[in-house]
C-alpha cells in the first residue's frame, strides 16, 4: 500500500522533473537552431520573416544573457489563444482535442468542490478507521465509511449529481461540435471531396477486359443529371504495364447529387458498387486501396487479433509493477527487498513514484504499435486510420492500465471469480478500486507532470536536431520536423484519466485535485503545441467526437457498475439497488445521442449539401470548385515526375 509519504515522494519528484524539463524548454525555444523543433508548424506555413519577432538571438550581446532566462509567456500566450482561434488555424479536429480538455477541467473542478468539501470530511470523520496505519491513504476514502452507515446515502447523492452533471455537459459538448461541424463542412464546401464519390467493387466487363468502361456505363444510365467523370485508379509502376483496379473517385456537378450516391445502394447485390464519400485527397492512403474488397474484413479481424495479443501480453509488465507498488507482498515474493528498508526514504521513492514510471515508459510505445497495425488493416484514408488506432489504444488502456492495474494484485484468482460468478464482478471491482486509488494518484502525477513536460521538450528532437548539425547535417539546408497531430496517443489517455477521474470522484475525491491540474497543464500544452509544432494534415470536421463521447459513456457506466458493488459491500443495498436507474439514464442518453447527433457525423445531410450549393451557385464558384474536384484524385502513377519528386520530399516529415 502506498502511504502519504510515497504519495509525497512521488510528488515532489513529478514536480522537480517538471519544473526542470518547463525550464529547458522555455530556454531551448529561443534559440535559432532549434526552431525546426518548436516552430515547425510555423516554418511550414512560410512565416519564417516574422519567426524570431521578440524572441532573443545568440549573435546580439545585450540578449546574450537572456536567452538563458526561463519564460512561462508561452504559457500565457496559450491561455491568451480562443476556440475561434483554433479553428480558423488549424481546424475542427484540433478544436475538438482543446475541448475534450476543458471538458475535463469543468467536470472535474466541479466534482472536487463537492468531493473535497462534502465527501473527504464526511470520509475522514466516520467512526470506524479501515486502516490502523496513521499514514495509510484510506482514511480519506469511503473504505473508512463503516457497512450499513447512512452517511453513504450522502455518497449515493454525489454519484447521482456527478452523473446528471456528466450527461449535461456531455449533451452539451455534442451539440456544439455538431453545430460547429456543420459550420465547417460549409466554410470548406469547396473542397473536392465534397463533389466526390469513392466507388469500391466494380464488375469487370468481359468485353473490353477492364473496369472502366463499366463505371461510365453505369453512372450515366442511372445517375445521368449529376455525373460527370470518373477516374479510374491503376496498379503498376510501368505506364506500360498500368492494371485498372475495381475501384474509381467519382466526380458530379454537384453536392446534392454526390451525397444522393454515397448514402444509397447502387445495386441489389450489396457488394457491388459499394460507394462513399470521398476523404479528402491529401488524406486517401493509395496502397489500402489497392487491396481488394473482399479482403478487408480478414485484414481487420487479423488486426483485431494482433491488438488483443498485444494486450495480454502486457499484463506481465503491469502485474510486475503492482508488485512494487505493494511493497509487503513484494517482500513475500522477492526476501531480498527487505533491504530497501535500510536506507532512509528509498521505500518511499520506490512504491511511489518507479512503479507509475515504469507503468508510463511500458505504455509509451503501445500508440506506434497500434497505428502500426492500423495501418494493416486496409483503411482508405488517414483519418480513419488513426480512429482506429485511438480505438485500440483506448480498450487496450481501459484493459491494462485500468482493470489489470486494479486486479493484479491477486489476479488470477479475481479474474477466476469474474468468470465462474459474473454476478459478483461488482463487488470484486469495487474491492479492488478502493485498495488502489493512491496508485493512480501517483500515475496520474507521472503522466501530467513528467509526460506533458516531455511533449512539449521533445527531447529526442532535440538530441536528433544537435547530431545533425554536427554531423551530416552541417552546412545544409534544413526542413522543419513537421508531424501530423497524433490523436491517436493524445486522446486515449486523456479519456482513459476521466475514466479514472468518475470511479474515484466519490470513492476518493482525495484523488481529483490532481486531475484537474493534470487536465490544465494538458490543456496549455496542446494549444501551444498545434499552435507551434503539429501540422493538421487532414480535416475529418469533429468525427472524432462520437469516439469520445462513447468513452465518456463507458467511464460512466463503469463509474456506476463500481457503486453498485461498493453499496453492497457496504451493506447497503438499497443504494446499490437506488443505482440502477441511473444506470438505465445514462444507457438511454447514449441512444439518445445516437439517434439525434451521430447521423449528423456518419452523413452529409442533402439538406445541407443542397444549401452549399445553392450558396456557390449565387457566388458563380459552381464550376470553379467541381473543376477543382476533377483533378484532384489523380493516383500518384499518373503524376508528373516533378509532383512526385516534391511530394517524396515533403512525406517523410510527416507521421
Amino acid at each position: 500500500m502506498i502511504t502519504g509519504e510515497s504519495l509525497l515522494a512521488s510528488a515532489g519528484i513529478n514536480i522537480g522533473v517538471a519544473l526542470i524539463l518547463v525550464t529547458l524548454f522555455s530556454i531551448f525555444k529561443r534559440h535559432r537552431s532549434n526552431a525546426d523543433i518548436y516552430y515547425a508548424r510555423r516554418i511550414s506555413l512560410q512565416e519564417e520573416d516574422n519567426l524570431y519577432v521578440n524572441i532573443p538571438v545568440l549573435d546580439r550581446r545585450q540578449y546574450y544573457f537572456r536567452q538563458f532566462v526561463p519564460s512561462l509567456q508561452w504559457m500565457r500566450d496559450a491561455l491568451k489563444v480562443t476556440d475561434d482561434d483554433i479553428l480558423q488555424d488549424c481546424g475542427l479536429d484540433p478544436l475538438v482535442l482543446i475541448r475534450l480538455f476543458k471538458f475535463g477541467i469543468n467536470l472535474f473542478v466541479v466534482c472536487s468542490v463537492i468531493g473535497l468539501c462534502v465527501l473527504l470530511p464526511l470520509n475522514y470523520c466516520s467512526n470506524e478507521r479501515s486502516s490502523d496505519d496513521p499514514q495509510s491513504m484510506d482514511h480519506f476514502t469511503i473504505s473508512n465509511i463503516s457497512g450499513g452507515s447512512n452517511r453513504l446515502w450522502v455518497h449515493y447523492s454525489c454519484l447521482c449529481f456527478i452523473t446528471l452533471y456528466g450527461v449535461y455537459l456531455m449533451h452539451k459538448e455534442y451539440k456544439h461540435i455538431t453545430v460547429k461541424r456543420v459550420q465547417q463542412l460549409r466554410l470548406l464546401r469547396h473542397q473536392p471531396s465534397q463533389f466526390t464519390v469513392l466507388v469500391r467493387n466494380i464488375p469487370f466487363c468481359d468485353e473490353h477486359k477492364a473496369h472502366g468502361c463499366c463505371v461510365d456505363h453505369f453512372f450515366s444510365k442511372y445517375h445521368p443529371h449529376t455525373y460527370r467523370s470518373c477516374q479510374i485508379l491503376y496498379e503498376g509502376k510501368d505506364l506500360e504495364d498500368l492494371l485498372d483496379m475495381p475501384v474509381a473517385f467519382i466526380t458530379f456537378s454537384s453536392r446534392r447529387g454526390a451525397t444522393l450516391v454515397a448514402q444509397s445502394q447502387q445495386h441489389s447485390n450489396p457488394l457491388f458498387w459499394t460507394t462513399e464519400m470521398a476523404p479528402e485527397p491529401r488524406d486517401v492512403l493509395w496502397r489500402s486501396l489497392a487491396i481488394p474488397y473482399k479482403r478487408l474484413p480478414l485484414y481487420k479481424i487479423t488486426v483485431l487479433v494482433a491488438a488483443s495479443l498485444l494486450t495480454i501480453f502486457f499484463a506481465i509488465p503491469v502485474t510486475a509493477v503492482q508488485g512494487i507498488a505493494k511493497f509487503e507482498k513484494l517482500k513475500k515474493w522477492f526476501p531480498p527487498a527487505m533491504a530497501v528498508q535500510l536506507i532512509p526514504g528509498l521505500r518511499s521513492t520506490i512504491t511511489g513514484y518507479l512503479p507509475s514510471v515504469i507503468l508510463t515508459g511500458c505504455i509509451y510505445v503501445v500508440p506506434f504499435a497500434m497505428i502500426g497495425m492500423a495501418k494493416l488493416a486496409g483503411y482508405v484514408s488517414r483519418s480513419r486510420k488513426d480512429i482506429k488506432a485511438c480505438n485500440m489504444v483506448f480498450y487496450f488502456l481501459v484493459g491494462n492500465v485500468f482493470f489489470l492495474s486494479l486486479l493484479s494484485g491477486s489476479l488470477l484468482d479475481q479474474i477466476g471469480k469474474s468468470f465462474s460468478q459474473p454476478k459478483d464482478f461488482p463487488s470484486h471491482l469495487a474491492s479492488a478500486v478502493s485498495a488502489q486509488a493512491d496508485f493512480f494518484m501517483t500515475y496520474i502525477l507521472t503522466s501530467g507532470l513528467t509526460g506533458f513536460s516531455l511533449e512539449i521538450l521533445q527531447p529526442g528532437l532535440l538530441v536528433l536536431n544537435c547530431i545533425k548539425l554536427h554531423t551530416w547535417g552541417r552546412g545544409k539546408n534544413k526542413n522543419p520536423y513537421l508531424y501530423s497531430l497524433p490523436y491517436y496517443r493524445i486522446i486515449p489517455f486523456i479519456c482513459l484519466f476521466i475514466l479514472i477521474g468518475m470511479v474515484y470522484a466519490v470513492v476518493a475525491p482525495l484523488l481529483l485535485p490532481f486531475l484537474i491540474g493534470y487536465f490544465a497543464l494538458g490543456y496549455v500544452v496542446f494549444i501551444h503545441q498545434i499552435q507551434e509544432v503539429y501540422k493538421t494534415t487532414y480535416e475529418t470536421c469533429g468525427q472524432y467526437w462520437p469516439y469520445i463521447h462513447h468513452y465518456i459513456v463507458i467511464a460512466l457506466v463503469i463509474m456506476q457498475i463500481t457503486m453498485i458493488g461498493l453499496f453492497g459491500m457496504k451493506a447497503k443495498p438499497s443504494a446499490s439497488f437506488a443505482t440502477i436507474p441511473l444506470l438505465i439514464v445514462t444507457l438511454l442518453f447514449n441512444e439518445y445521442c445516437k439517434m439525434r447527433f451521430l447521423p449528423t457525423f456518419d452523413n452529409y445531410s442533402v439538406q445541407d449539401a443542397a444549401k452549399n450549393d445553392e450558396l456557390d451557385e449565387q457566388n458563380g464558384l459552381m464550376e470553379s470548385n467541381y473543376q477543382k474536384a476533377l483533378d484532384a484524385y489523380c493516383p500518384p502513377c499518373l503524376r508528373p515526375a516533378s509532383v512526385n519528386e516534391e511530394s517524396s520530399l515533403a512525406e517523410p516529415l510527416i507521421l
